[in-house]
């Protein structure tokens, strides 16, 4: 079966959400911990917000973590595959 013959079955998706949405959790605290990992620990939220959330910092710390999972799950359930 060719990659974009699996596209288009509904397992292949239920199996991408499988692997891309525990691979999202991680990689979010990850990068959550990387980026204010003093301010997380201090309990200043409001410095985690103004680093990473604030002025439209969001749309970029969400969007290429949801690319970057979804792209991943694929590549995972396509490989593992037969």
């Amino acid at each position: 079966m060719t990659f974009l013959e699996r596209l288009q079955t509904s397992n292949f998706w239920k199996n991408v959400l499988k692997v891309s949405i525990p691979f999202f959790i991680i990689v979010t605290i990850f990068s959550l911990f990387i980026n204010s990992f003093s301010a997380i620990f201090s309990g200043d939220f409001d410095t985690v917000y103004q680093t990473n959330f604030a002025n439209n910092k969001w749309q970029s710390f969400w969007g290429y973590k949801m690319l970057f999972s979804i792209l991943y799950g694929m590549y995972m359930t396509n490989k593992s595959t037969k």
